[in-house]
This record gives C-alpha cells, structure tokens and sequence, in this order.
C-alpha cells in the first residue's frame, strides 16, 4: 500500500481533531525522512516500521503517555496487537497502518500545537522535539537539508 493510504487508515482509528491535514503531511514527511524505503526493521539499528519507533523510544511513550495511552490501547485493540511495548515493538515493523495511528499519538504527546501543513520549520522542529533523531548530532545540516525535501515531497503527496 502507498504511505498516503497507511496513514489515512491509521488515523481512522483516531477521533477527527488527530485526521487533520497537517498530521497527514507530517506523518508522510517524517515517514520519509526515517524510513524511505519502508524497512521492517532499521538495518543496523533497534528501530523498527515506517517511522522506526525504538522499544525504549517511541513504542514506550504511546504505552504510558498520560495524554494517549487510553487511545493507544483502542489502537492496539482495533489491529489486534497485545497493549505491551513488546507486543507493539513486534507488530509496527509488519503493520504500517498501526506505525500510523502510533506515530500520530507520539505526536499528540507534544504539548504544542500541530504546525499547518505549510509550515516546513515548525514541521522540522516538532519532528526534533518527538522524535530526537540521533542523526542530529551528528549531521544537523544533512539531516535538515533532507527533511525539507521529504517535507516538499510530502505537501506535494497529500491532496488539500
């Protein structure tokens, strides 16, 4: 399936403020940027599906998050997936809609608002805050210069 479809799908199982078109451009920019070519597991790494959730990481910030644990229990529940960092960590690298829903919910624990579709910098510094790529120390210019191509990239994928 196409990323514009597994997110589409993923946030079907969310409530209609998390299905905006900002989160969809987002989750498709930052979809790109950590996992292009759509690997169930990172090649030399621990992450795992479409937005390359670490156990520890992101798989462990939906599981207790105050904000969408309750959501991310519904999610598990829906796509049949046992409500544990294990079971979860296992199932997002072979199922892209859940990655979806669970990479919306880790954005939704931020405590600022989504930035607007159009908006490359906040996407940027939103993707920094949540997703903390260790890239960043390592090769802030390369990794900026690329997300505001997945981010173009993105606008252009996902229709108004």
């Amino acid at each position: 399936m196409s990323i514009d479809n597994d997110i589409r799908q993923g946030l079907a199982l969310l409530p209609p403020q998390m299905r905006t078109r900002p989160a969809r451009v987002l989750l498709h920019a930052i979809n790109l940027q950590e996992n292009p070519k759509r690997l169930e597991q990172q090649v030399n790494g621990p992450a795992r599906g479409d937005y390359q959730f670490e156990k520890g990481g992101g798989v462990v910030g939906v599981v207790t998050h105050g904000s969408v644990k309750a959501r991310t229990q519904e999610v598990c529940r829906a796509r049949g997936v046992g409500f544990s960092a294990e079971s979860i960590y296992q199932a997002i690298g072979r199922d892209p809609v859940l990655a979806a829903a669970l990479a919306r919910l880790l954005l939704w624990t931020d405590p600022k608002p989504l930035p607007s579709a159009e908006d490359e910098h906040g996407a940027w510094e939103l993707y920094l805050r949540v997703w903390r790529p260790g890239a960043h120390t390592r090769q802030p210019e390369e990794l900026r210069a690329k997300f505001k191509r997945n981010h173009a990239a993105a606008l252009k994928a996902v229709p108004a």
